[in-house]
C-alpha cells in the first residue's frame, strides 16, 4: 500500500514539474506575461485534423525538455481550431480564437507559432520544423532580441 501511495505522489509531482500549462484566454496570458515579464507563445493549431500541428505537439511541446524550459521562459497560449464536432470548442472560446486569428494569423497557417511581447506585439513567428526541441527553443528565443 505504501508503495502505491509513493508512486501516486511521484507521478503527481512529476506532472506538476513537467506539466505544460496552456492558457486559452488571451487577456489572462497577457496578464501573466506582464507579471512574470515573459513573452507569450501563441500557437494556432488544428488539434484533430492538422498533421504538422500534431507533430509539433508531439515532437516539441510535449517533450520534457521544452516543457521544462517553457515553464521558466514563456507563457503558452493555445488557439485551437478543431473540425470534429466531438472536439468543438464552446462558443465563447471559438469566438476568442477567431479574433486572435484575425489579428495574428490572417493567412490561416497551421500550425502557426507567434511570439508576442507581454503587451501582444508580434516579435516573430514560425511554423512546424522537423528539428530538436533545443533547436526550436533557440528559434523562439531569437525573436526576443
Amino acid at each position: 500500500m505504501k508503495s502505491k501511495i509513493a508512486l501516486f505522489i511521484f507521478l503527481a509531482l512529476g506532472n506538476m514539474v513537467f506539466g505544460q500549462h496552456w492558457e486559452t484566454d488571451f487577456s489572462k496570458a497577457k496578464e501573466i506575461a506582464s507579471i512574470d515579464n515573459k513573452p507569450i507563445i501563441l500557437v494556432f493549431q488544428g488539434s484533430d485534423w492538422c498533421a504538422p500541428c500534431i507533430k509539433l505537439d508531439r515532437e516539441i511541446w510535449n517533450t520534457d525538455e521544452f516543457k521544462s524550459y517553457a515553464q521558466e521562459h514563456f507563457v503558452m497560449l493555445k488557439a485551437d481550431f478543431p473540425k470534429r464536432k466531438k472536439n468543438a470548442l464552446d462558443e465563447k472560446q471559438q469566438k476568442q480564437n477567431n479574433q486572435l486569428a484575425e489579428i495574428y494569423n490572417k493567412n490561416g497557417y497551421f500550425p502557426y507559432v507567434v511570439v508576442l511581447d507581454k503587451s501582444g506585439k508580434v516579435l516573430g513567428s514560425e511554423g512546424y520544423k522537423k528539428i530538436s526541441p533545443k533547436a526550436y527553443i533557440k528559434i523562439l528565443e531569437s525573436f526576443k532580441s
